[in-house]
């Protein structure tokens, strides 16, 4: 049998009681502090949106006014010069709400991470300043790479650094546009490479279309991952017995040669590509439902995770610091060689908080 404190119970109803009373005698009263209370919540909720909204990206497309020149210095002018140069062009703002230099020091290498996110060549090229401190001797990927400082990821993440003629296509939306794309400007660009052929031009704008993807973006990547002449994992990787294939280098990584071709030969035969042509169609969709509607949709995007989706950094299709520009500038060749390079085409422009008015420099 269950035993109840009617003790409890007796104190419970006569604060009901109490509080019935004084609701009757002081209705006004009651009424106000309900309304104030109301009040106070809904301006409470009032204030959370305004902050979440100051926080939420967005994209506004530029129309040669709406660019606030004092909070990000340097951009108007260069944005007005490029549509001065070509007037079809669009520009669109993607307003990251992202602090300049936090960014930086997430894209930066740390203690906490086993892989940077960027490397450059070990070269003679690149200034000393470019190697990161906490590993500046170390060797990455294939034993070619080494860890990139803050200031080589500043410079090269820079947007300023990026509006230009030559640099430009970093930002170019990475949509199909008809008649922007052509066979005869695939064929200009693949001659010579291992995607050279009728078939694979073809093959390659109708991919674009059916995903809606730049066919030249497509062409440049291929020859970003794999260099004109193609690699092994372009000619053909034996794996569990059948050979397989893996243009876009998708989960190639590792620290030396053998590792990284094994497990892109894993991920390509656990896809089922044992055909470059089933490849290139695989990777394009892997591109599409993996970063492209993320909202990764720009070289530029790819390679730096300013996009807030579940989290940001970490999501970026490549380590190479340099390959947003060297693919940027294969895209414009072929554009060039097409002379589609003034067609209607739509750039996003990223835009960081607390920008220094000193463009990031080498």
């Amino acid at each position: 049998m269950r035993n109840y404190n009617y003790s409890n119970m007796n104190k419970e109803n006569n604060l009901i009681r109490k509080i019935v009373k004084l609701c009757k005698e002081n209705p006004k009263k009651v009424r106000n502090f309900i309304i104030a209370v109301v009040v106070l919540i809904i301006i409470s909720i009032g204030v959370q949106m305004i902050v979440e909204e100051s926080r939420r990206q967005k994209y506004v497309v530029y129309d040669g006014e709406n660019l606030n020149e004092a909070k990000y210095p340097g951009y108007k002018e260069l944005i007005d010069k490029l549509l001065e140069e070509h007037p079809n062009w669009t520009f669109t703002l993607f307003y990251t709400k992202l602090d300049w230099n936090e960014v930086i020091d997430n894209e930066g290498h740390s203690d906490t991470r086993t892989y940077p996110l960027n490397l450059i060549p070990d070269s003679s090229n690149y200034p000393e300043d470019w190697r990161c401190e906490i590993d500046k001797d170390k060797r990455f990927d294939n034993g070619t790479w080494l860890c990139a400082s803050d200031k080589a990821i500043a410079c090269k993440m820079d947007p300023r650094n990026i509006l230009d003629d030559d640099n430009i296509f970093q930002f170019k939306e990475l949509n199909y546009v008809e008649g922007a794309q052509t066979k005869e400007g695939l064929k200009e660009i693949t001659e010579g490479s291992f995607l050279e052929g009728d078939n694979i031009s073809n093959a390659l704008i109708e991919a674009g279309k059916n995903s809606n993807l730049d066919s030249y973006f497509i062409a440049s990547r291929l020859i970003q991952e794999q260099g004109r002449s193609g690699t092994t994992l372009s000619k053909g990787y034996e794996y569990n017995g059948t050979i397989v294939y893996n243009p876009f280098n998708i989960n190639a990584i590792g620290n030396s040669r053998d590792e990284i071709l094994e497990n892109a030969g894993k991920y390509a035969y656990e896809q089922g590509w044992d055909s470059l042509e089933k490849a290139i169609i695989g990777g394009i969709d892997f591109m599409k439902e993996g970063y492209i509607n993320e909202g990764q949709n720009t070289l530029y995007l790819q390679k730096f995770d300013v996009v807030k989706q579940e989290g940001l950094y970490e999501h970026q299709y490549m380590q190479n610091l340099l390959a947003p520009t060297s693919e940027a500038s294969n895209m414009k060749d072929i554009y060039e060689a097409s002379n589609t390079v003034d067609s209607k085409l739509n750039f996003i422009i990223p835009l960081y908080e607390n920008m220094p008015e000193e463009i990031s420099e080498e």
